[in-house]
C-alpha cells in the first residue's frame, strides 16, 4: 500500500472512530482531550461533532492552522506527562480522549503510549472513551466501527 493510500485509510479511520466514539459518549459527562494538536485537523473536527463540550489539547508546541487555535485555557504546551499530571491535580475528568502523539518511528511511539498509558487514566471519566492510533495498557479495548479495520484504530474503554 503507498503511504498516500495509508495516509487517506489512517485519516478516515480517524475520523469515523471520532464519529462513532462522539456518540457513544452521548450520556457520560466530562470534558474530550486531544493528544497531538498538530495542525489542528482533529481538534478541528471534535469541534465540530461535540459543540457542547469543553476540549483541551495538548501538544510540544503550537504550530496548528490559524483557525484551528484553541482558547488559551484549552491549551496545553509541554511534555504530556507533566501536562496529564496537572490535569489530574486539578480534578479534570474527560469522557473522550484522542491519543495522537507520534514521531512515525513505531517502537518509539509505542514506548511512549505505554508510559503515558497511566497518566492518562489518572484523567478518564469511568466508562470514558479513548480513541488512539497507538496501543494503551491498562485500558480494556473495545470493538469499534465496522468500518475500520482491526488494529488500523484502536478503542479503549475507562
Amino acid at each position: 500500500m503507498s503511504r498516500l493510500n495509508s495516509m487517506l485509510r489512517r485519516l478516515t479511520a480517524q475520523r469515523d472512530g471520532l464519529n462513532w466514539a462522539a456518540e457513544q459518549i452521548g450520556g457520560l459527562e466530562g470534558e474530550v482531550l486531544d493528544m497531538g494538536l498538530g495542525n489542528g485537523r482533529t481538534y478541528d473536527h471534535l469541534r465540530e461533532i461535540l459543540p457542547g463540550r469543553r476540549i483541551r489539547v495538548m501538544d510540544r508546541v503550537l504550530q496548528c492552522h490559524p483557525s484551528c487555535v484553541p482558547p488559551e485555557a484549552d491549551f496545553l504546551m509541554g511534555e504530556a506527562e507533566p501536562m496529564l499530571d496537572r490535569l489530574a491535580a486539578e480534578g479534570a475528568r474527560f469522557a473522550l480522549a484522542h491519543y495522537d502523539f507520534g514521531t512515525g518511528i513505531k517502537a518509539e511511539d509505542v514506548a511512549e503510549a505505554a508510559r503515558l498509558s497511566p497518566a492518562i487514566e489518572r484523567v478518564m471519566a469511568p466508562g470514558g472513551l479513548i480513541v488512539s492510533g497507538q496501543p494503551l495498557v491498562g485500558f480494556k479495548q473495545i470493538v469499534g466501527p465496522e468500518s475500520i479495520a482491526p488494529d488500523r484504530y484502536l478503542f479503549y474503554r475507562a
